[in-house]
């Protein structure tokens, strides 16, 4: 099989999976919303939506990857805040300090530095994690000597944070690892 064949085929097999996924998750929904469950059941069904959501978000990075790899990703770009872009609803990822507007793919990025500070958090292990944003440049820590090679994609062990590093650089940004803070220049 050509080399060129195979981020299309990728490319394909995510997209194709979207639509089972969907109905997955849409019946789960359904039936969540019934009363007539045990609490068991409920929570299964919680269970089964839940891993739902994660696989589409899984796809969606997979698909991102690939379109990257492949030369054939077209970023959304608009204006915004850095800081803007590191706040997030994981109370284990504190933001401080001033952003900088850029135009730049926000989903995206948005994206890829939640899918760092979750590498660092699960790989570290850490509690917590925090950037630090100073305009276009943010760092991450703390990034344990465990997570570093896996946050920065020396080792590939995490979807999220290769996707990451790819969309950074893809996007004109670079990552650079600096003791143990991640240094992410957008």
């Amino acid at each position: 099989m050509e080399d060129s064949r195979f981020p299309r085929i990728v490319s394909l097999a995510c997209h194709d999976l979207r639509t089972p996924l969907a109905t997955i998750y849409g019946f789960a929904r359904t039936l969540t919303r019934m009363e007539e469950h045990d609490e068991r059941t409920s929570r299964y069904l919680g269970m089964i939506e839940e891993a739902s959501q994660q696989m589409t978000e899984l796809l969606d990075e997979l698909g991102a990857a690939v379109r990257i790899e492949a030369g054939r990703w077209e970023p959304a770009l608009r204006e915004v805040d850095t800081a803007e872009l590191a706040r997030g609803d994981d109370e284990r990822v504190a933001v401080t300090g001033e952003g900088e507007t850029i135009e730049t793919d926000a989903d995206a990025v948005r994206s890829a530095l939640r899918s760092l500070a979750v590498a660092a958090l699960t790989h570290g292990p850490v509690e917590q994690v925090q950037w630090s944003v100073a305009g276009r440049e943010l760092s991450l820590a703390p990034v344990t000597a465990s997570a570093a090679p896996i946050v920065t994609g020396e080792e590939v062990r995490d979807l999220g944070a290769l996707v990451a590093g790819s969309v950074v650089t893809a996007l004109g940004g670079s990552l650079e690892l600096d003791g143990d803070t991640l240094r992410v220049r957008l």
